[in-house]
C-alpha cells in the first residue's frame, strides 16, 4: 500500500487561559484539540464532523501550519509539516490550500476577482509569469463554473455561491494536491450546497485532489466523503468508511447524531428512534474524566469515568472509543 498524502499522528492544540492585564497568570489551559490522529490518501475525502466548538476548524488552522501544535505531527508525504524551517513551509503551502467558510467576508471587497484569484501568483512569483496570469485567472473562474469575463467584477456583484466559487478558483490556482475545506458550504442555501458539492467532486475527479472536509452535517458529508471522522470534544471517537459508520456507528454519540438525521422518505420518518442527549457539551477547559462523552452517555458507567477508552476496532467493525460501543442500525 502506498503511503497516505497527510498523517497526522498525537496531534494537541491547548491554548492558556490567563488572568489580569499588565502582570497575566495562566489559571487554566483550554484542551481545544486533544490527540488526534487521521490519514488521508491522495483523491480521497475524508469527513471530519462534530458539534461546534469541538475542535474541527483548530485541527484545519494545525494541518495548514497556521497554528503551532502544542504537542503532535502532521507529515505531508512523509515530511513533517510542525518540524519545516519557513522557507521549505513557504514551498509546501503550494501543495495544501484553504477553502473557508464564509463567502462574504473571506474575499477582499477593494479587490477585483482577477486580483483576488491572481494574488497567489503574486505571493509564489515561480509558479507562472505575470504576463499570463490574466489567462490563468480566466481558466479558472471557467473551471469552477463562473464567466471569465466577469474578472474585472468586484465580489459584491457576485451572489454567495458565486463567491465561494471565486475562493475554491483562488484555492485552486497553485495545483495543490490537498484543500482543506473549512464548512466551506454551511453558510450557502440547500441548492447551492448541492451545487458546491458537485463542483468540489467534478474538480476531485479531474484533478486527482484531497480534500479534508470540515462539516456539521452529516447529510452533506455522506454525500460527498469516502472515509468519516466524528469529533467531541477535541479528539476523534469514531472513524471508518462512510457506509460502515452511517449503516453500523458504533460510539454513542455517533449514534445520536444520526438518529437526528432527517429520513428522504417519508415512509421511513418513524422507523429510527430518536436519541436526545441530555446536557450541555463540557467546556474544553474542564473536560470530564475517562470518557469525555460519559456525562451525556446513557451507557456511562464507572469504568467510563476512571478510564479513557481507546479509539480501536471493536464490534461495529471500525475505530471507536467507546468501552461498550455496539452495532447499531440507525441508517438502513
Amino acid at each position: 500500500m502506498t503511503e497516505p498524502l497527510v498523517q497526522v499522528r498525537g496531534l494537541v492544540k491547548h491554548y492558556p487561559l490567563t488572568r489580569g492585564i499588565v502582570f497575566k497568570k495562566q489559571v487554566g489551559t483550554v484542551r481545544a484539540v486533544d490527540g488526534v490522529d487521521f490519514d488521508l490518501a491522495s483523491g480521497e475525502t475524508l469527513g471530519l464532523v462534530g458539534e461546534s466548538g469541538c475542535g474541527k476548524s483548530t485541527v484545519a488552522k494545525l494541518v495548514l501550519r497556521l497554528e503551532e501544535a502544542t504537542e503532535g505531527q502532521v507529515f505531508f508525504e512523509g515530511e513533517d509539516i510542525h518540524d519545516m524551517p519557513h522557507g521549505r513551509l513557504r514551498e509546501l503551502r503550494r501543495q495544501i490550500q484553504i477553502v473557508l467558510q464564509d463567502p462574504y467576508s473571506s474575499l477582499n471587497p477593494r479587490m477585483t476577482v482577477g486580483d483576488i484569484v491572481a494574488e497567489p501568483f503574486a505571493v509564489h512569483r515561480s509558479v507562472a509569469p505575470r504576463e499570463s496570469w490574466r489567462r490563468r485567472v480566466q481558466d479558472l473562474l471557467e473551471r469552477v463554473g463562473l464567466d471569465p469575463d466577469h474578472v474585472n467584477r468586484y465580489p459584491h456583484q457576485f451572489s454567495g455561491g458565486q463567491r465561494q466559487r471565486i475562493g475554491i478558483a483562488r484555492a485552486l490556482a497553485l495545483d495543490p494536491q490537498v484543500l482543506v475545506c473549512d464548512e466551506a458550504v454551511s453558510a450557502l442555501d440547500v441548492s447551492v450546497q448541492a451545487q458546491v458539492i458537485n463542483l468540489l467532486r467534478q474538480l476531485q475527479s479531474d484533478l486527482g485532489l484531497a480534500y479534508l472536509f470540515i462539516a456539521h452535517d452529516l447529510s452533506v458529508v455522506r454525500h460527498i466523503s469516502d472515509r468519516v471522522a466524528v469529533m467531541y470534544l477535541g479528539k476523534i471517537v469514531e472513524v471508518g468508511e462512510r457506509s460502515d459508520v452511517f449503516r453500523e456507528p458504533g460510539h454513542p454519540y455517533t449514534q445520536a447524531l444520526l438518529s437526528a438525521v432527517p429520513s428522504p422518505d417519508p415512509r421511513k420518518a418513524g422507523e429510527n428512534d430518536r436519541i436526545v442527549l441530555e446536557g450541555d457539551v463540557p467546556s474544553p477547559a474542564d473536560p470530564p474524566s475517562g470518557c469525555h462523552f460519559r456525562t451525556r452517555c446513557w451507557k456511562a458507567t464507572e469504568r467510563c469515568a476512571a478510564e479513557e477508552p481507546a479509539l480501536e476496532v471493536r464490534a461495529a467493525g471500525h475505530p471507536d472509543a467507546c468501552h461498550f460501543s455496539e452495532i447499531r442500525h440507525v441508517v438502513r
